[in-house]
């Protein structure tokens, strides 16, 4: 990307940026909320592993980089580590609200989930989660502390861009409001588990200052949690 670029791609309001960023986690979202009963789970997760990957292609010349300030070799490790942390979280508070042994899935249905889970989902929950919602709310929290902004939500919609965020860059309110809708995206009985795991990701952002990082542990979350209910038969996970 040249300077030019740069200088255009930092003046777009979140507003404008609001369609590449939401649309891959819709795609997804509209696909899965199809009744199994009209279409096969195996054809829903292809179609998944179809779709989202070319709406990210599409709108990755919007998207703010993923990689920060630290070197890329440590984001990984932090990513994994905290991964793996998630993983332990996850469980702990999903457990007293499932029955362990669920209902197995068929090993097609299985791996094409964990395909999906482990390589699409990170990427484009994270872009959306934390590189849209949080930085947005970050913004409003900032002007709406401005007595002399009218209205602070507009402000950062039409007057804001989140490719200005400093890397790493939070409050209280953008980790309240992006953990809301990161929970809201998942089962009343995972609700404890993803109010947890969403302030986890933030942390790491706010310590590796990258989206980078958040993308490796959430995939290594969902790689390990699959791998651990797989062998276990513990499938109220999945």
């Amino acid at each position: 990307m040249n300077k030019k670029q740069d200088i255009e791609l930092k003046i777009i309001p979140n507003r404008d940026l609001l369609l590449p960023y939401g649309v891959p986690y819709l795609a997804y979202v509209g696909i899965a909320s199809l009744s199994q009963d009209r279409i096969p789970v195996e054809i829903s997760y292809i179609l998944k592993i179809i779709i989202v990957p070319l709406l990210l292609y599409w709108a990755w010349k919007w998207y703010a980089p993923i990689t920060g300030p630290k070197k890329i070799s440590g984001s990984i490790f932090y990513g994994i580590v905290f991964g793996i942390a998630g993983l332990v979280i996850w469980c702990l508070l999903m457990a007293p609200f499932i029955e362990l042994t669920g209902e197995p899935w068929n090993n097609s249905g299985f791996f094409l989930r964990l395909f999906s889970a482990s390589l699409i989902v990170p990427v484009f929950e994270e872009l959306f989660i934390r590189g849209y919602i949080f930085r947005v709310a970050f913004q409003w929290d900032i002007n709406r502390q401005n007595n002399k902004i009218a209205s602070p939500l507009n402000e950062a919609l039409d007057n804001n861009s989140i490719n200005n965020v400093k890397p790493g860059a939070w409050s209280i309110m953008a980790i309240g409001i992006s953990t809301l809708a990161f929970t809201a995206g998942h089962l009343p009985c995972e609700w404890p588990a993803a109010v947890a795991y969403s302030i986890l990701i933030s942390i790491l952002w706010i310590i590796r200052k990258d989206l980078l990082s958040c993308m490796i542990a959430h995939g290594t979350t969902n790689l390990t949690l699959a791998l651990y209910v797989y062998f276990t038969g513990q499938w109220g996970f999945w």
